[in-house]
């Protein structure tokens, strides 16, 4: 399937059934399995220039939490930079109380506002505030019989949910409907404990948050570069995830590569959302670019050839970026981590990633992008505000 039908598949499947995003998630990995070429390992020659400490390799399963596995495993490299043991943190904690958020946002709206196991990086970081967090070990979100997230039951009965409570059928609606909607949700994941026990200590998920992970929410920083708005000020992102209208700051092309680089120099980590669903991404080998000719104009020598070794790229404008945003060719796909620096054997620098479909790939779960598909395909960045460079803090006031 050609990169133009997957994104007209991707987006009809987004609004079509209550498993949406699950289906979305599944049709998305396995339509880059083909994006690969036979001898790309060995004609790419990486070494590492920065590499900062991360926890392992997760899987998000059949599920489209992508947004959580990468937040919190950015959270959970936030607490190596502040010299903490890190502690696997329970991605379906942070996903659950969204789930509850966005239903209740979704009444509110009449309906008006998208569903599905979809989010936004933000989303971790205001449910963290709002609810703090537990480790992976106390809430699983496995209480159906399962090794791995399968959300695609859950999430059509919810919309069901939803769907009936929208409809009010007694002309005006009870509080009971949102006891009913997280009686559904609890009974696939599991209750979420009020307090818990952690290396022989008593917790809430509150005090776990402030005593063990210690990081501070009010430190972090969104945002992605549009030219619809003005630059360094706050402008709402328009993907459909974004169902609680977060705004993020708007900054130019070339700053979002000079954020990340600062960062990364600095020790921070960054968390990353961006368009995955590109015949240039290749999720087996590693690898992503963006080529001077269109994958149609390709011939069957060069789309094979794709991936062994490094390539040229074009310059990525601010109009370049936005056309393909307003079109379609960019689309709000997924969530990774970005967790380091590597040049390739030209010396073109590469960002090292962090993904959580497994250990599945040639470099067991990472990928090298490079910084033009950054300025091009990238839909939000998350950082703490101590990696922004000082000019550019100062231009968002932050």
């Amino acid at each position: 399937m050609n990169t133009f039908s997957f994104k007209s598949v991707l987006a009809a499947s987004v609004f079509f059934v209550g498993a949406s995003s699950c289906f979305a998630q599944d049709i998305l990995v396995n339509s880059l399995k083909l994006n690969a070429s036979e001898k790309s390992k060995e004609n790419f020659k990486f070494t590492e220039v920065i590499n900062l400490g991360t926890t392992s390799v997760k899987l998000q399963g059949s599920s489209g939490t992508c947004w959580s596995y990468s937040t919190n495993s950015f959270l959970e490299s936030e607490m190596i930079r502040l010299g903490k043991q890190p502690v696997e943190l329970s991605q379906i904690y942070s996903a659950r109380n969204v789930y509850v958020e966005k239903g209740i946002n979704y009444v509110r709206m009449h309906g008006a506002v998208t569903l599905g196991d979809g989010g936004a990086l933000h989303d971790v970081i205001n449910m963290y505030k709002k609810y703090g967090t537990v480790p992976r070990e106390v809430y699983t979100g496995l209480n159906y019989g399962t090794d791995k997230n399968k959300f695609g039951e859950m999430s059509a009965l919810i919309e069901g949910v939803l769907a009936a409570v929208v409809k009010n059928p007694n002309g005006e609606l009870t509080p009971n409907w949102q006891k009913a909607y997280a009686a559904v949700i609890d009974s696939y994941l599991g209750k979420v404990p009020e307090n818990f026990t952690y290396k022989g200590k008593n917790y809430t998920p509150q005090s776990f948050a402030k005593d063990v992970v210690g990081i501070n929410p009010d430190e972090y920083i969104e945002m992605s570069s549009f030219t619809t708005s003005p630059y360094y000020q706050k402008t709402t992102m328009m993907v459909p995830d974004n169902w609680s209208f977060d705004q993020v700051y708007n900054v130019k092309v070339n700053d979002m590569t000079d954020v990340i680089d600062n960062a990364l120099k600095k020790g921070y980590t960054v968390a990353w959302a961006t368009d995955v669903s590109e015949k240039s991404f290749s999720w087996k080998n590693g690898v992503a670019y963006v080529p001077t000719k269109k994958f149609e104009d390709m011939t069957a020598e060069e789309k094979a050839d794709m991936f062994n070794g490094p390539k040229a790229e074009p310059e990525i404008t601010p109009e370049m970026r936005q056309t393909a945003f307003d079109n379609y060719t960019t689309t709000d796909d997924h969530g990774m981590h970005i967790i380091g620096l590597a040049k390739d054997q030209s010396g073109k620098e590469y960002y090292i990633v962090k993904n959580s479909w497994g250990e599945t790939n040639d470099y067991k779960g990472f990928l090298f992008v490079t910084k033009n598909f950054v300025k091009y395909k990238t839909t939000a960045l998350l950082v703490n505000k101590g990696g922004i460079p000082s000019d550019i803090a100062k231009k968002l006031g932050v």
